[in-house]
């Protein structure tokens, strides 16, 4: 960590890891360090880190539950973020009357919002069961899966512009697509959701069984991301495919480079085995690509966020 870094935050109150193994906090649990790692304790300390960052032109990168991320062997440079701190896990919910809108802070734990929000009998993010997340990084690509995507009742979100000052995008502003969103690269805020009052049994049963249909058709005990690439569109039909089927297709199921190794079970989960590397991963990202290309003629892009140096 050179001084230039050090001074964007010697007056901050920010927790400092430097050279931190943040490959270690990924689900693959393989990669490099980072430069150095700041939780921030309050949203002023946040919002002055990401103006100086700016000014600096040195990179920011915001780390969430790591669900969705490779990071390379080599690391990553600049100023890596994470928001676990108190002031950046806070839920809230109408302060009278009926509950219409929930906010949840960036930090916030995906699952542990919406199990909180099926227990008060609130409608509206139940279609999240069994996707691991911090409320940002759900919103940052609009994670989902076949039963919806965390944008379907989004309210509003917050996100902190070049200045470090808020700006809040309302619905009526904001796109949401798949996998991916019309936000500006910022780091978010908080998001505020739209809820409905709900059965609470009910609510629960429509969680067991996305859960449960998860557990029988995803390896939710491996070393993994979940889906390592978006569901492609195919040129002929213009309809979106699944990528797990063209990677089965392209007879790819258990093929394995080093120590990474395309699931047996969902051609699009690839994992890493305790002790690899994640250069053994990108190599194998690689060559399914190239593999399905040659199968189909239709080009993979993937759905995790891959961090390095530069």
């Amino acid at each position: 960590m050179n001084r230039t870094a050090s001074n964007l935050f010697v007056d901050l109150d920010v927790e400092v890891h430097p050279d931190h193994p943040i490959g270690q906090d990924t689900w693959f649990s393989v990669g490099g360090r980072a430069d150095v790692l700041l939780k921030p304790r309050t949203v002023d300390a946040l919002g002055t880190l990401t103006r100086r960052c700016h000014e600096n032109e040195i990179p920011l990168r915001i780390l969430g539950s790591g669900a969705n991320l490779l990071v390379m062997d080599e690391g990553v440079d600049g100023v890596v973020v994470q928001l676990d701190q108190p002031a950046f896990r806070e839920v809230s919910y109408n302060a009278e009357g009926a509950v219409e809108v929930m906010r949840a802070m960036a930090g916030a734990d995906l699952s542990k919002t919406m199990h909180e929000s099926v227990r008060r009998g609130l409608s509206g993010l139940q279609q999240m069961a069994g996707i691991p997340a911090s409320v940002g990084g759900a919103i940052h690509m609009n994670a989902g899966g076949a039963f919806g995507s965390v944008g379907d009742n989004v309210h509003a979100v917050a996100c902190l512009d070049e200045r470090g000052e808020t700006v809040v995008y309302p619905a009526s502003e904001l796109t949401f697509e798949y996998r991916t969103t019309n936000l500006p690269e910022r780091p978010i805020l908080w998001a505020a959701f739209g809820m409905e009052p709900d059965d609470p049994q009910k609510l629960r049963e429509r969680v067991k069984a996305i859960f449960e249909y998860k557990k029988s058709t995803q390896p939710m005990a491996d070393a993994s991301a979940g889906c390592t690439f978006k569901n492609p569109i195919d040129p002929e039909s213009g309809l979106r495919v699944s990528a797990g089927k063209l990677i089965d297709q392209a007879g790819l199921k258990g093929h394995r480079i080093g120590s990474a190794e395309v699931s047996t079970l969902h051609g699009n989960f690839l994992h890493v085995l305790p002790g690899g590397s994640a250069n053994d991963l990108m190599r194998l990202i690689d060559h399914v690509r190239e593999a399905v290309a040659s199968d189909c003629s239709i080009e993979l892009s993937t759905e995790i966020a891959i961090w390095g140096r530069g």
